[in-house]
């Protein structure tokens, strides 16, 4: 699809995670990463795997330095340029990232990011790891970050208030180069920046080229959601079932004449190969329920349409799933009848 780097795992992690992100590297022409903490261990099992690219982090939070690490800042800078030394030494491409970025003191921050900049780090990733920032604070902190550094500037955002992707594009804006995304907003928690929200977004709002291939995020999404076993609530925006559906006789009657009344416009089903779906429920209008008998080659009358529209929306509002079947029943009681087939002879 065109994706840019593809973080493949923890290699120091377990045998099978090390085989893993091996074979990933070996397969593919994407840049792969390897994520290690600044421990040796870590460095050479992510260069050990192949990848292209070693992403080292440490906390830099007071809270997680002392209760997590057992350590003092001081033990964090220097653990912190070593390891960005040892992967640049062994030819790799270095992404380092201060961990809980977005509650660590900003004095410290920055002289930890000077610090690793100096000692040669590619990029620096800014992790909102808690998920606390807000779309205007992580603005700023990345328009501060970028003034005291050389290196590119990525982000990694968490959605615990639901502001992962916003976060994540207040980055952008603010001059990083680059976002950690995951496909159906799968991660810790309540999970990451949403890959299909965000390269949508930059796609149709920004109106910037990603060089992504848009029209397969639904065929990846529906991958990532059978190999994951995580479902994908119907309400998720892009590739949930109900982001292209439309059930209010308003919504459905306006659609129908033209999508871009009651849809995004900058952004269609076909640019993520989804479809447009007119669903059947209590809030059905009687446009929907036409162009749904037509479909299935009934020709009704006005009165007929009102009738059958009656049925449809009673039966919804006893929170009941309407289908084809029902539709074509609900006509048949109303005796609406079907166009004839011409035959030739």
């Amino acid at each position: 699809m065109g994706t840019h780097v593809i973080e493949a795992g923890f290699p120091v992690n377990s045998e099978a995670e090390f085989e893993a992100v091996r074979d990933i590297a070996s397969s593919t022409s994407t840049t792969t990463c390897g994520l290690a903490r600044v421990v040796d261990d870590d460095i050479e099992a992510a260069l050990d795997s192949g990848v292209e690219m070693v992403h080292t982090f440490v906390s830099t939070s007071d809270v997680q330095i002392e209760d997590s690490m057992h350590a003092t800042r001081e033990d964090v800078v220097q653990r912190a340029v070593e390891s960005v030394e040892r992967i640049t030494e062994a030819g790799a491409t270095c992404m380092f990232s201060p961990m809980d970025a977005t509650r660590t003191d900003e004095a410290f921050l920055i002289d930890v990011i000077e610090a690793v900049s100096e000692a040669g780090t590619d990029w620096i990733n800014i992790p909102d790891t808690c998920g606390v920032a807000t779309p205007n604070r992580f603005r700023m902190m990345i328009e501060k970050v970028c003034a005291h550094t050389d290196a590119r500037v990525d982000v990694h955002t968490h959605d615990d208030f639901g502001l992962a992707t916003a976060n994540a594009l207040s980055g952008i804006e603010a001059g990083a180069d680059q976002a950690q995304v995951s496909v159906n907003s799968i991660g810790e928690r309540a999970g990451n920046a949403a890959y299909e929200e965000f390269v949508m977004a930059v796609e149709s709002v920004y109106q910037c080229d990603t060089g992504i291939d848009t029209t397969r995020i639904m065929e990846l999404s529906e991958l990532v959601e059978e190999k994951s076993s995580i479902e994908t609530p119907g309400n998720k925006p892009v590739v949930g079932d109900n982001a292209f559906s439309h059930e209010s006789g308003i919504h459905a009657a306006g659609v129908i004449e033209n999508s871009d009344t009651f849809e995004p416009g900058v952004m269609t089903p076909e640019m993520v190969g989804a479809t447009r779906r007119l669903v059947m429920g209590k809030h059905t209008g009687t446009h929907s329920v036409r162009e749904r008998l037509e479909e299935r080659g009934y020709v009704p009358t006005d009165d007929e349409v009102r009738t059958v529209t009656r049925r449809v929306k009673d039966y919804g509002a006893e929170k009941r799933r309407i289908t084809v079947e029902d539709l074509e029943r609900f006509a048949k009681e109303a005796g609406v009848e079907r166009q004839r087939e011409e035959v030739q002879i």
